[in-house]
């Protein structure tokens, strides 16, 4: 057993992993910036380590100051939530070499995974249906035209090492192709370093599913359903759910066996999301994060797992508590992502809260690490808090999210919680009848934003 785990993150995901070692009887360490020493996170570990000025590439995205911190405090292995240097691969090659356990997965299945072109080559040969397209990265504008006349248009250009929705353009025809190419290309090397880019058939209407695997390292692993993500503005998540209220138990079987087999054919360790576009009864894969989504908890409330504790075991060497045929679903569970940021712009909206209040009661959890007078900082992302609310069904669950959104107090700057009661009013909400261009279509006709 672990005696000390330190937490390479900051925020609500850094208390998470603090609240799952405690309850472990595990030691924990926070690492912070000047800028968050006086961080929730900071306050609830055992030990904080100051490891840099504000900005991340000075303090969170700096190895070697996280490496000293964990010499200093004697922790043992390292959590590093989601962002930062959760899928750097040669952070835990790094980690692997001073004697530490990064409890995760390994470097190489980071690195393989962490490279769209490679990822898709190595779902395919484990069986995993894939999104029609180039073999491989696409080097011309010349090569480029002549896969877009053999699929068809329209066609997304993306970056091989692109993320939150950076170096993905969409050409309709053969005219807007060279522009799309050209500029999906500009963006891989400015924001990745990297203008390799692969061609796909672009979906027009498909809903973002996505399907939470669990693997021990040891050829054994399960899958713990799908979550729905497809309303997203700026192919960022704004409103997760699970199970999908598309998806029937007939899809989830065979698609969720197809997952939990392919990570187990490559031992697989921790929790990894394999993501999906789905149209039309069908599944096509697009990428794999190899760590815990922001949107865990709502998997959590239906399967009634904890999986930073289980990231936790299967580190150790311990095997899984849990069979697939011990993953029941019970009931439905939704998240909304509260940011700091003020509408209609989305312009992030740093500044003091002067007052505080998580709603409660029956099926609630905020996860935040909020608290009246804290002084959000203007240096990183502007999530603020998740609000997981779990019901019966689908209808239970979206009159709880509308009874806690009423409860949240969040006063000194401006949050996108007027975004979550508006869109509770709508019709094709309730129905769960969208897709991942609803909410941008939605945003451009009751906000003027997209």
């Amino acid at each position: 057993m672990f005696k000390k785990i330190l937490v390479a993150n900051r925020g609500e995901i850094a208390l998470r992993v603090i609240r799952a070692a405690r309850e472990m009887g595990i030691g924990s360490v926070a690492v912070h910036s000047t800028a968050d020493s006086d961080a929730m996170h900071v306050r609830m570990a055992d030990e904080s380590v100051c490891i840099g000025p504000p900005s991340s590439t000075q303090s969170y995205l700096s190895i070697p100051s996280i490496i000293a911190a964990c010499e200093i405090t004697g922790a043992e292995a390292i959590h590093p939530g989601y962002g930062f240097l959760s899928e750097n691969a040669g952070f835990v090659q790094i980690i692997q070499d001073h004697g530490l356990t990064f409890i995760g997965p390994t470097a190489d299945h980071i690195r393989v995974m962490g490279d769209k072109i490679t990822a898709k080559d190595t779902m395919k040969e484990l069986g995993v249906p894939c999104v029609p397209g180039s073999d491989g990265g696409v080097d011309t504008l010349e090569d480029a035209l002549k896969i877009g006349e053999e699929f068809g248009y329209p066609v997304i250009i993306k970056a091989t090492a692109g993320g939150g929705g950076k170096g993905m353009k969409v050409a309709t025809s053969a005219k807007d192709m060279e522009k799309a190419y050209r500029t999906a290309r500009a963006e891989g090397k400015s924001n990745f370093g990297n203008d390799e880019v692969y061609i796909e058939k672009y979906l027009t209407t498909p809903r973002h599913i996505e399907i939470q695997v669990f693997g021990d390292g040891k050829g054994r692993a399960v899958h713990l359903g799908e979550r729905d993500c497809s309303l997203q503005r700026r192919h960022q998540k704004v409103f997760e759910e699970a199970p999908g209220p598309s998806i029937t138990p007939e899809e989830r079987d065979r698609i969720g066996k197809i997952c939990a087999d392919a990570v187990a054919r490559i031992n697989y360790i921790g929790a990894g999301t394999i993501e999906f576009l789905y149209e039309n009864g069908e599944f096509y894969f697009i990428e794999m994060n190899t760590r815990l989504q922001v949107e865990h908890p709502v998997t959590e409330a239906i399967f009634g797992v904890d999986l930073v504790r289980e990231q936790i075991r299967v580190a150790e060497g311990l095997p899984m508590s849990f069979t697939q045929e011990d993953l029941q679903i019970n009931g439905h569970a939704i998240e909304v992502r509260i940011n700091a940021e003020k509408l209609p712009d989305f312009r992030p909206c740093p500044g003091k809260i002067t007052q505080y209040h998580a709603p409660g009661g029956l099926g609630v959890r905020m996860d935040s690490a909020l608290y009246d007078g804290y002084s959000i900082p203007p240096y990183y992302d502007s999530l603020i808090g998740k609000l997981i609310v779990h019901g019966r069904d689908r209808p239970e669950a979206l009159a709880r999210l509308n009874r806690a959104l009423g409860e949240l107090i969040v006063d000194g700057v401006d949050t996108t919680v007027p975004l979550f009661h508006a869109l509770l009013q709508e019709e094709a909400i309730h129905k769960g009848d969208y897709n991942i261009h609803w909410l941008e279509h939605w945003l451009e006709t009751n906000l003027g934003s997209g």
